[in-house]
């Protein structure tokens, strides 16, 4: 008997247990396969829209080996940025208003 066994190993980026999510779709272009030949969109990604603007981050890994995919996209909620696959930047965090990255409240000081 053949069996083949896959692991998966998500990140767990949120700092709360509350958030928001929504529907989009993910584009398979320019996304460059994996050793296996897939094309998978880590959890964590910044998701930008039609117009280029960051509007939320993936909330699961997506495979879009097959062609463009249906995920949820995290519009409101607290994160590490720490623990996404790629820093998120400062103007991408300007446009998520909603996103909110527990990282840069904790480095926060008093000092002027």
């Amino acid at each position: 008997m053949y069996i083949k066994q896959n692991s998966v190993s998500e990140v767990n980026f949120l700092a709360s247990s509350k958030f928001q999510n929504f529907t989009r779709m993910v584009k398979s272009e320019g996304v460059v396969a994996d050793k296996n030949g897939r094309k998978i969109v880590p959890a964590g990604t910044v998701y930008k829209n039609e117009n280029d603007v960051a509007i939320g981050l993936l909330f699961h890994d997506v495979d879009v080996t097959e062609g463009d995919h249906e995920a949820a996209v995290m519009y409101q909620g607290i994160v590490y940025n720490a623990r996404l696959p790629k820093k998120v930047t400062d103007e991408e965090k300007k446009t998520m208003p909603g996103i909110l990255f527990k990282d840069d409240y904790d480095a926060q000081s008093t000092s002027p």
